[in-house]
């Protein structure tokens, strides 16, 4: 299952009185990376590829508890695409996108 998510914290508090979000969702992405699963941080958003739900969500939760210190509360965004059988599309479905632009182009007059 590949999920998508981003964590930030709201508000200020007295840890965070500027509302500053960097050191907050460097925290997150810490997590995630110490996870040992597969993983992407884009701009706005971080992907990551597990098994099971269990081991994927387990991971989202202890990112959105890292932001918790942050702020006066945290917002949390997620998008999953659950396929089981299925490994390596976190990689695999830019690479057949990139196929299909490429095919693509073959048919421009």
């Amino acid at each position: 299952m590949l999920v998508a998510f981003s964590v930030a914290p709201s508000g200020s508090n007295d840890a965070n009185p500027h509302g500053s979000v960097h050191d907050a969702v460097a925290a997150a992405v810490k997590v995630v990376r110490e996870s040992g699963l597969p993983h992407r941080t884009t701009s706005m958003f971080t992907e990551i590829e597990g098994e099971t739900w269990d081991e994927v969500m387990d991971v989202v939760k202890r990112a959105t508890e890292a932001v918790l210190p942050f702020g006066s509360r945290v917002s949390l965004v997620l998008k999953a695409d659950i396929r089981p059988g299925y490994a390596g599309e976190l990689d695999g479905k830019i690479e057949r996108l990139e196929r299909a632009i490429e095919d693509s182009a073959g048919d421009q007059p």
